[in-house]
């Protein structure tokens, strides 16, 4: 029956147009109640900071980054891996957000995302490369904010030795349009932005010869 579930979910992700409403009819008919899938289901209970987050609750983002996912899947090295990254990237959040002096936060959501993202899978899908692709894009799925705003988490050497930069660069584009008060064509130049700043880092090694 999970398996079929599974099955059910990735054909919506790779086939439909707006995998959003076929993913909202499983959580409003129970289908999301048993685990793995009560990540999923959890994420309709997690608020988000209203700033940042107009659309509201994380379920109400992952639909909007879903779709959004869904129109640029082509674009991507691995579709079927980059769709379910769309899906899980904030599975983190429901165990990472905290309010903390009277904001919501969630501080560390990639990392614990990816954690939850692998142990997801794993349950469905025997194939470690492909667990792997998506594990990695939802840990660096925050990186396109950190590398823009140049904060102390990012990671650029780190992200290029385990995922495309491009992927990550289109995941990235997703997550921020997948918002009610995105805009596009400011988000399409912070992606240029953190393309530029990724193809110009570059790693010395103790020795002196660059990576």
């Amino acid at each position: 029956m999970k398996q079929r579930l599974f099955l059910a979910v990735e054909q919506c992700l790779l086939e439909q147009e707006k995998p959003s409403e076929s993913l909202n009819a499983f959580l409003e008919q129970g289908a999301f109640l048993d685990y793995p899938f009560h990540m999923l289901q959890r994420l309709q209970g997690t608020e988000q900071s209203p700033v940042h987050h107009p659309e509201g609750n994380v379920w109400n983002h992952t639909l909007l980054v879903v779709d959004q996912a869904a129109s640029r899947k082509e674009e991507s090295t691995d579709p079927r891996a980059f769709m379910w990254a769309a899906l899980l990237h904030d599975i983190g959040k429901p165990d990472a957000t905290k309010i903390r002096k009277g904001r919501i936060t969630a501080y560390d959501h990639d990392k614990m995302g990816a954690d939850l993202a692998r142990e997801f899978l794993v349950a469905f899908d025997p194939e470690p490369a492909f667990i792997d692709r998506v594990f990695w894009l939802v840990r660096y799925h925050m990186q396109p904010l950190f590398v823009i705003k140049n904060l102390p988490y990012q990671d650029i050497g780190g992200m290029k030795k385990h995922v495309s930069i491009r992927d990550i660069a289109l995941l990235g584009l997703c997550d921020r349009l997948g918002r009610t008060d995105a805009q596009e064509e400011r988000e399409e130049q912070n992606l240029a932005l953190f393309l530029d700043r990724c193809s110009s880092y570059q790693v010395k090694n103790p020795l002196g010869w660059k990576d």
